[in-house]
Parts: structure tokens; C-alpha cells; sequence
């Protein structure tokens, strides 16, 4: 049996009708305030929606407006943004804001094609934010619209090409609805997510059954088509926690990376799983010297990536004060910074290091 073909018109009623019933009930939803929207969509970005609700709270409670976020240090917002992953997302969130403040006089622009120009804004965010706050009449794309305009029409254009992007982009322009863009743009969303699912999708209660080419071939599982997949690579993290009574040394990682300007112990790196023994590392080789005992906890920390996994183990040394006064060189070279206990939860930190630090700390209630 063919899909019976649909129109652009008709496609819109059956969308917004089924979101009339079914749209999620989200705080970011209940205003046109450009500057929240922004920040649930910056949140959301790589983050499911459960995940991202209670940082979402709290970040407009901390930087309750633009001007806020702006004038408060990137380790504030780093430590705030802690736990989301990608933090890249806060750097750029972080800088946006102050470029709305320096240049727009704390205004956002309100159309597509100069919100594009913000730092951390793509081209979704900037159609996001152009068609909910400001009703520009522009599609926002990302792999919930990709999956529900290809299953419903039956494309099998590869959305991990440019040109596959492109086609469906334009089918997704030409869908927008004039007059309600920014329901528009609420509701395609809401489908893909809780309607037009990855895996499992609900087409028995679909009301674009008679139309959705994917139903109709049994292609649900196979579109969109997506030919690339991401290889990840693997890295072999071995952190020394040293600490002396209730200070901590840590590390501020000033290179580029996925935790820049994040707080992390001294930190070695290698191709494979090595013992201590066998690692290359200067203050490595300064404790085994003066033969202090370095504990090693069993467990092997997995961490994912986007396009690596981090496999990383921990290992604590207690140091005495004349130690720390003969290594005072070596610690400051590796730019290790002394912290007490209380001052070590203010500092920004890898998720990886927050658990380890907690998990530390109950057991020693």
C-alpha cells in the first residue's frame, strides 16, 4: 500500500493539532523572553530534555538576565554549567552574552541571519530563537526534524552529507508555518521527540499514518539514512590526586581541550593501560624516590565522548610537609596549586573528577 501524498497545508493542521494536545509542558515555553529561549537551547544542545530541565532552573535562578551571565568570570559559569558535558557550550554561552551586552546593548538581535553571527549559534539555535521569540518565518532543523521529514516523505537523502542536509533543510523551509512559526518550530520538535522516535516510534496513534511513506514501507528503521559513523579513538587517563591533611593540589587546564579552564589532579596520559611503574612522569619518578605510597583504587572509570572514550584510573598519595617544601619547584612547575577541601568544590571541574571527589568524601563518613 502507497502513502497517500500530502501537502504542506494539511501537513501543518495535523502537526499543530497534534501538538495542541501533546506539547510538553517546559518553562521555556511559557515566554518569549529571547534570552531563555537562547538558554534552553544552548542546554539542550547534545542534552535531553530530563537532563537538561534542573540546569536550565538553575541557571536562570543564578543569571536570572543577560547582563547577569555577562558580567560574572567564565569559572563561575564553568562550575555552573558542571555536569552538562560539552563545555564548549558554556565558554561560547559565557561569550555570547557578553557580545549581546558590548554590542546590542543587551538586546538580542531578532532575526535569523545576525543571531547567526553570535558565538555557539548555528544555524538551528539562531532559526530556534528567530522563529520562537521573534515569529521570523524560518526552519529550525536538527535530528528530530531530519527523522520526521524523512520518514514521512519517504526520503532517503543522507542526512550526514551536505547535500542530504540541504534537501531536507529546504523541504523543512518550505513547510514553516506563515503564520505560526514559532508553534511551528515548538511542535516539529515535540513530535520527533515524543511522537517520531529514533527507535520504537508510536505509529499506531500517528496522525500522519496514511501519509508517512516509512509506515507504509516498513522503512521506519532505516530512515533518514545516515552512511558516517564517528570512530572513536581511546585514551588512557591515570590522575595522582595529592594531598596534604584537608589540601588538595589541582590543576587549571589551560589548553585547548574539552575541559578547558576546568580543575583536574595531575594528569598522565598514555596509548595503552600502563602500571605506574612503567609511565614515564616527573613527579612520578619524585615520589617513587622518596618511596611515599601512592594507592591505587581498583576501579577503571569509563568515560564517553562524543568522538573518544576516556578509560581513567585514580590514585591518591598523602605528601608530608617537608616534602612539600623539597618539591615546592617541581608542584609549581606542573602548575599544581594547593586547595583546601572547601575551596576545592567552588573550582570548576570535570564530571569525571566531581564523582571521584564525592565518592572520596562518603567514604570517609
Amino acid at each position: 500500500m502507497l502513502a497517500t501524498p500530502i501537502d504542506p497545508i494539511l501537513f501543518r493542521k495535523l502537526l499543530l493539532g497534534w501538538y495542541a494536545i501533546h506539547q510538553r509542558c517546559l518553562p521555556w515555553r511559557a515566554t518569549k523572553d529571547p534570552y531563555k529561549i537562547w538558554l534552553s537551547e544552548i542546554i539542550l544542545q547534545q542534552t535531553r530534555v530530563v537532563q537538561g530541565l534542573p540546569y536550565y532552573e538553575r541557571l536562570v535562578a543564578q543569571y536570572p538576565t543577560l547582563s547577569v551571565l555577562a558580567h560574572a568570570t567564565e569559572q563561575e559559569v564553568l562550575r555552573s554549567w558542571q555536569g552538562l558535558g560539552y563545555y564548549s557550550r558554556a565558554r561560547n554561552l559565557h561569550q555570547c552574552a557578553k557580545t549581546v551586552v558590548q554590542q546590542y546593548q543587551g538586546e538580542f538581535p531578532n532575526n535569523y541571519r545576525t543571531l547567526l553571527t553570535l558565538k555557539g549559534i548555528g544555524p538551528y539555535t539562531a532559526a530556534a530563537i528567530a522563529s520562537i521569540a521573534f515569529k521570523e518565518v524560518v526552519a529550525a532543523v536538527d535530528g528530530n526534524v531530519y527523522r520526521v521529514l524523512a520518514r514521512i516523505f519517504g526520503l532517503a537523502h543522507d542526512i550526514s552529507t551536505l547535500q542530504g542536509k540541504k534537501y531536507i533543510t529546504q523541504l523543512a523551509t518550505a513547510l514553516v508555518d506563515p503564520l505560526y512559526p514559532d508553534r511551528y518550530s515548538q511542535a516539529i520538535m515535540d513530535f520527533g521527540a515524543l511522537q517520531c522516535t529514533p527507535s520504537l516510534p508510536l505509529c499506531a496513534t500517528c496522525v500522519f499514518q496514511s501519509y508517512c511513506n516509512a509506515f507504509h514501507s516498513n522503512r521506519q528503521h532505516i530512515l533518514p539514512v545516515k552512511t558516517a559513523k564517528i570512530h572513536k579513538r581511546k585514551r588512557y587517563f591515570d590522575y595522582i590526586m595529592v594531598a596534604h591533611g584537608d589540601t588538595v593540589f589541582m590543576k587549571k587546564r589551560t589548553h585547548r581541550g574539552i575541559w578547558q579552564n576546568m580543575y583536574d589532579f595531575h594528569l598522565v596520559e598514555n596509548s595503552q593501560r600502563l602500571t605506574l611503574d612503567q609511565m614515564q612522569d616527573a613527579l612520578l619518578n619524585l615520589l617513587q624516590e622518596h618511596r611515599l605510597p601512592i594507592v591505587t583504587f581498583t576501579e577503571e572509570v569509563t568515560h564517553l565522548l562524543t568522538h573518544q572514550t576516556l578509560l581513567i584510573k585514580f590514585h591518591k598519595v598523602e605528601v608530608s610537609l617537608p616534602f612539600l617544601q623539597m618539591a615546592t619547584a617541581c608542584l609549581t612547575e606542573m602548575a599544581l596549586e594547593p586547595f583546601a577541601t572547601a575551596a576545592v568544590e567552588a573550582l570548576p571541574k570535570p564530571i569525571v573528577i566531581q564523582k571521584f571527589l564525592q565518592k572520596r568524601l562518603l567514604e570517609k563518613k
